[in-house]
């Protein structure tokens, strides 16, 4: 099978797709559709680490851009540092892959030291950089690579952590910081975007973080793997229960 890969030491995805390349793409369309997450929007924001969930998100909203849908130009926004929430990649790599794609990459550094790093703070701090950088490209729209096995991992971490039922939202306006948050992978699986990483050879990159390897998410996730095995279609009913109490929700608002 040969894919459509613009160099063959960058693994840049684009169509025409395999058969998974097209069920990623529409499960995109109908996120954006259905939720209304690219409505009047002429530029979107990525928030790239460079692991293959943000450069999935990167692919599809460049092949999905200008077809069936208006033409909306993408900036890209990598957060570098001595400790990196992600893949921890060269930013020369991701480098090469914006040019290949005409999109615009920013790169901003973060300072966690190892002594105070910790999962919240460190976030917060690395949205804020992300967010400031966007604002200072004119973006007020931010494309964050988070799909339904993350939205299931906050739900339940809400819930039992801080007896809340909520997921992660598709769109959420950051009333303070001026932008809005959307997640265009929100109806995609990762085992999905895993596939279609190793068919595109960008599956390689893992976490590099000291603390993320024992995570409250990480263990959530294999919590969620627990039930799965007497309740095969949880993460499913999880997510699908999420999604209706946030309709819900925002009709009461």
């Amino acid at each position: 099978m040969q894919l459509n890969i613009f160099t063959p030491k960058l693994p840049v995805a684009a169509p025409p797709w395999t058969k998974l390349g097209k069920r990623l793409e529409s499960l995109c369309r109908k996120a954006i559709f259905e939720l209304s997450l690219l409505e009047g929007v002429t530029k979107v924001a990525v928030a790239l680490s460079g692991g293959k969930d943000s450069l999935t998100l990167l692919y599809l909203l460049k092949a999905i851009s200008g077809r069936g849908i208006q033409n909306f130009e993408i900036i890209a926004i990598h957060v570098g540092g001595a400790f990196s929430c992600g893949a921890g990649i060269s930013e020369k790599f991701l480098e090469g892959i914006c040019k290949e794609l005409g999109v615009k990459l920013i790169i901003r550094e973060a300072t966690q030291k190892l002594e105070d790093l910790e999962c919240y703070s460190c976030s917060r701090k690395r949205r804020t950089l992300i967010f400031n950088a966007a604002k200072e490209e004119g973006a007020t729209v931010i494309a964050f690579g988070h799909h339904k096995d993350d939205s299931v991992q906050t739900l339940l971490m809400n819930l039992l952590h801080k007896a809340e039922f909520a997921g992660n939202l598709a769109k959420v306006p950051m009333q303070d910081y001026g932008i809005t948050i959307i997640r265009p992978l929100i109806f995609i699986l990762e085992d999905e975007i895993k596939e279609f990483a190793k068919l595109y050879n960008f599956n390689r990159i893992v976490c590099g973080c000291p603390v993320g390897q024992n995570s409250l998410r990480k263990k959530t996730k294999e919590l969620i793997e627990q039930m799965k095995e007497h309740f095969p279609n949880a993460l499913e009913n999880l997510f699908q229960a999420s999604l209706e109490y946030g309709s819900k929700k925002a009709e009461k608002r």
